[in-house]
């Protein structure tokens, strides 16, 4: 196949919601019709112990929750797609952002009871921001919800979107029958019994037929026809450029948990949806199609396999080819690597590989280069933009409890922070560490993998700070910032970069320094360089 062939039949994309809502299913049943694996875990079924191939880590299988972002590829009708499982927790919310970065399209989950939430607000402004394709599918059809009509209302008015309907539901709830595929005008009638793999589907070009009536009942055949001359009327017909420019988000409708309606938003996605696009750097817009290879780290996970302390860098593939053994260059390092094992993910496996293309996602084992949004290139001096760091939102000293295991915990806290699961600030006055996180629950995590990955015990101490807010002084030099730091010395940190950060302890605090020491400029978020 040739290299063009290769970017056209890749499918690089994110899936995001609110927890719960039921995302990781959704993974799940998509891997099943792509064939990578064979049964499905019920996720959050305790009789089941298998937990989804996608949750890994002990602490999301024990909570029923994603907490890293896994990558899972598998091959359907010809396409190879990549998918980016983003942890729909909000305590997650950095990883799940610096993610979105790495897609060429999303789809968007939403619960049919409880309709657009607040993550889901938020993960879909970013998309917004940088005009992802979306994708919405509204799961959990076989309970009770709300009217698929008012959802849709919701989904425009919450999310800013406009949709059009490509599948809408027979019913609803208990009455729940099945689903009118648009996409392709067949009926697919539900059976409720999850245990059958593949539903049946009739084909049906004709919804006037008096054959719908014997199939679904007299009411019910009258109500659809009704709402889908309703659909014809109200929403826009579906055009994919306009889908592929973030104008128009088409809707399916199913049940991911009952492998419901799963088939019909796959075969659609993978025949619109866009393969790998163009990527602004900071000097250029890097095409695929370039022969030479450039790609960035998006995401490090260290201790992938428990047994061997291994950190795996995961780099998305802009442009060229990404070979085994072949030297790249490390922009920010300023030196030559070769990687001998660069691994692709095929659900669960890992497997080594020796090329992989614009759009694919390649883990290389990592000894410490690699920080989150570096560049590697064939050469050329780069870097892609927008993978910043943003100001946490909860600050805690971090004390170690195990006096003779402090070495195991500062490589521990090294490494947890280079996977960006938190940031560490070192206070310029007596070197203490302080964390910062997005969310609570991260601390947990962070306690739990030093204690069992690296065998290091740590406790905490609040720390009452509200913001952090990166520093740049218009000159160093001068006085004014001389006094801001004779000042605000108990105050002041280092972040991993060396960065000077002020740890401000309200937003009051923030204005008057402000006000005070005006040639100094304060940031909330630290955009990597």
């Amino acid at each position: 196949m040739s290299f063009l062939q290769e970017i056209q039949r890749r499918r690089t994309f994110g899936i995001i919601s609110h927890p719960d809502a039921g995302k990781t299913t959704l993974t799940e049943k998509l891997l099943l019709f792509g064939g990578a694996i064979q049964e499905a875990g019920a996720v959050k079924n305790n009789k089941i112990k298998k937990g989804a191939t996608s949750d890994f880590m002990e602490i999301e299988r024990q909570r029923g929750i994603s907490v890293s972002t896994s990558v899972l590829a598998f091959n359907y009708k010809d396409k190879k797609i990549n998918i980016l499982d983003t942890p729909g927790h909000k305590d997650f919310a950095e990883d799940t952002f610096r993610t979105l970065t790495a897609v060429d399209s999303v789809i968007v989950v939403i619960d049919v009871a409880k309709g657009v939430e607040e993550q889901t607000e938020k993960l879909v402004a970013v998309c917004r921001m940088r005009n992802i394709p979306m994708i919405v599918f509204i799961n959990k059809l076989d309970r009770e919800g709300k009217d698929a009509f008012d959802l849709m209302d919701e989904v425009e008015q919450k999310l800013g979107l406009t949709v059009t309907p490509l599948s809408f539901p027979i019913g609803m709830g208990y009455d729940f029958q099945g689903i009118y595929n648009l996409w392709e005008q067949n009926i697919n009638l539900f059976s409720g019994d999850s245990r059958k793999n593949i539903e049946e589907t009739i084909a049906f070009s004709d919804v006037q037929s008096p054959e719908l009536e014997k199939i679904i009942g007299e009411k019910p055949a009258t109500k659809l026809r009704e709402e889908l001359e309703l659909i014809d009327e109200v929403y826009p017909k579906f055009e994919r450029q306009d889908y592929l420019d973030g104008k128009i988000q088409p809707v399916f409708f199913g049940s991911a948990l009952n492998n419901f309606g799963v088939r019909e938003l796959l075969d659609c996605f993978v025949s619109i949806a866009p393969s790998p696009r163009a990527k602004e750097s900071e000097t250029r817009l890097v095409d695929p199609k370039e022969e030479k290879m450039s790609g960035f780290v998006f995401k490090i996970h260290a201790n992938m396999d428990p047994k061997h302390r291994d950190r795996l860098a995961f780099i998305k593939i802009v442009s060229g080819t990404f070979e085994r053994n072949k030297p790249y260059y490390h922009v920010r390092q300023k030196k030559n690597l070769k990687f001998s094992s660069p691994n692709a993910f095929f659900a669960e496996k890992k497997e080594i590989v020796d090329i992989s293309y614009p759009g694919d996602i390649v883990g290389l084992h990592d000894t410490g280069n690699f920080k989150i949004g570096d560049t590697l290139t064939e050469g050329e001096i780069m870097s892609f933009k927008g993978i910043p760091s943003f100001s946490p939102e909860h600050f805690r000293y971090i004390n170690n409890a195990d006096p003779l295991k402090a070495k195991q915990l500062d490589k521990g806290v090294d490494q947890l922070m280079d996977e960006g699961v938190a940031q560490l600030f070192t206070l310029e006055m007596n070197n203490r560490k302080v964390i910062g996180t997005v969310g609570a629950l991260q601390y947990e995590v962070i306690q739990y993998r030093l204690e069992h990955e690296y065998g290091a015990k740590c406790t905490y101490e609040n720390f009452p700070v509200h913001k952090a807010c990166w520093v740049k002084p218009d000159d160093a030099k001068n006085e004014e910032f001389k006094e801001f730091k004779r000042i605000k010395q108990k105050f002041l940190a280092k972040d991993k970069y060396n960065q000077l950060v002020f740890l401000a302890d309200s937003d009051f605090t923030i204005q008057m320094t402000q006000s005070k020491f005006p040639s100094v400029k304060l940031f909330f978020t630290s955009e990597f360089d």
